[in-house]
């Protein structure tokens, strides 16, 4: 078989090691300027780590490590990392599962016979998937697991049959940690710790950290008001940047998994879904990308690890902007030599409170004058802006409101696959078949790496 290369890979093969390090390590003064720029700007505060052919190029901490102001991060802080540390419990299931110690068609009733007749229902697979019908946590009541135990004790009916529909939330994850328990006869926590993280080399992370946990990052607001790091459900997982990179590694590099069993919880149930590892691309048995974003109070983290090319981004900030992805597009075209745009402040934040009241057509008037007011502050130039409201509005059933944005989305960004992928979606959900898959064969046209359109076409062509 021929094996052709293009003129840049051949003079990496061909450099010497030395020389090839000062070439990957020449970005990393471009990077600190965009990282700092962004402090300056009020538009980052927290961690950061890039690497780039299995190399470490750049490493920074940047900002303040509390709302007092008086602390400075460093790199060796811990932050929450959201839902990125749901991964824990999936690769949990998973080598549980290896080790012959359950199914993932067992239902979650062989394990908890104390909830209701509807764990009859309900298998470890769909835990998973998010595809168990179980409503999200009492946030309002629920103090404790206990309480939280009490809440599943005390449910009638799912919202939907287990396998029919899908909802993200955070019942999934409760039980799955409980179904460890059961199995292993230890508290999740030591679990994570015994099998997870100390095998990984993970030596700085902690599980359900408190506000006196030295380097521990706490997160607070733009007006300064710290956030409690309390949560009704235990079982999280807060992490510095080494051992976050140590866990990516993990992952790509099958320490604790099969690549099967790897893929089963790196491919969501289906288009525009979440996974146990966030969501992903294999090719064979190699992972080619793993991408999985988190949010806690005010902590939002990022992880986009390229095994392929040895790249990953990390980025962790306790001053959550809404803007990680713009920070990941922004290095990544650095490490490529490509032009970038210097993330600012996520636009997202100007219209919090107001799509209840206002309909798409009222959002996007009130859009377009705030750019002309604010386009040095805010992010109008990027697709995520109004991509993200456009899910919102999904979220909050506005179907209608929410192909409005999209739709718009497409004329000012046309060669984006990503806004035809959102559009699809949303008539998708609508019930116009023709105008989604009309979209999704966009998206697929301008983005042939989109796995999700592939999905919803061939279904819909069935």
């Amino acid at each position: 078989m021929l094996v052709y290369l293009t003129m840049k890979k051949l003079l990496l093969l061909l450099l010497p090691a030395s020389l090839l390090a000062s070439a990957v390590t020449a970005q990393a003064p471009e990077l600190d300027s965009m990282i700092h720029r962004a402090n300056r700007l009020g538009v980052f505060n927290g961690n950061v780590l890039v690497a780039d052919h299995h190399q470490v190029i750049y490493k920074t901490a940047i900002g303040i490590a509390d709302a007092s102001g008086k602390t400075p991060l460093t790199t060796d802080h811990r932050f929450h990392i959201g839902s990125i540390a749901k991964e824990f419990n999936a690769v949990a299931i998973m080598m549980l599962k290896a080790q012959g110690k359950l199914k993932l068609e067992d239902k979650v009733s062989l394990y908890l016979p104390e909830l209701p007749a509807w764990a009859e229902k309900i298998s470890i697979l769909n835990l998973l998937q998010y595809t168990s019908g179980l409503p999200d946590l009492n946030w309002k009541t629920a103090k404790s697991d206990a309480d939280i135990m009490q809440d599943l004790k005390d449910l009638k009916q799912l919202n939907f049959e287990p396998g029919t529909n899908y909802a993200y939330n955070n019942n999934n994850v409760f039980l799955q940690r409980r179904i460890i328990e059961k199995i292993t006869g230890i508290a999740f926590n030591e679990f994570v710790k015994r099998y997870l993280l100390e095998p990984a080399g993970m030596n700085h992370s902690i599980i359900d950290p408190t506000e006196k946990d030295e380097l521990m990052a706490i997160s607070f607001t733009d007006d300064r008001q710290s956030r409690s790091l309390f949560s009704p459900i235990s079982g999280w997982t807060a992490v510095t940047l080494d051992d976050f990179y140590k866990w990516a590694t993990s992952i790509n590099t099958f320490k604790f998994l099969s690549p099967a069993d790897t893929r089963t919880i790196l491919y969501p149930a289906g288009p525009n879904k979440q996974s146990g590892l966030g969501g992903g691309e294999m090719k064979g048995d190699s992972i080619i990308l793993h991408i999985h974003d988190g949010s806690s109070l005010s902590y939002n983290a990022l992880l986009v690890d390229y095994p392929g090319k040895g790249r990953t981004v990390i980025l962790l900030t306790n001053n959550r902007q809404d803007n990680l992805y713009d920070f990941n597009n922004a290095i990544q075209a650095i490490l490529d030599g490509r032009p970038y745009q210097q993330p600012k402040k996520s636009v997202g934040s100007l219209f919090k409170g107001k799509l209840d009241s206002l309909s798409g057509k009222q959002l996007l008037s009130l859009y377009q004058q705030l750019k002309k007011k604010y386009s040095d502050q805010y992010n109008f130039d990027n697709e995520a802006a109004l991509n993200m409201i456009g899910y919102d509005y999904l979220g909050r059933k506005k179907v209608d409101d929410a192909i409005v944005i999209f739709e718009y989305n497409t004329r000012l960004f046309p060669q984006s696959g990503n806004v035809f992928d959102s559009l699809g979606e949303a008539y998708y959900r609508k019930g116009d078949k023709q105008k989604a898959l009309l979209n999704y064969k966009r998206s697929l046209e301008l983005d042939p790496s989109n796995v999700t359109a592939k999905q919803v076409i061939e279904e819909l062509g069935k």
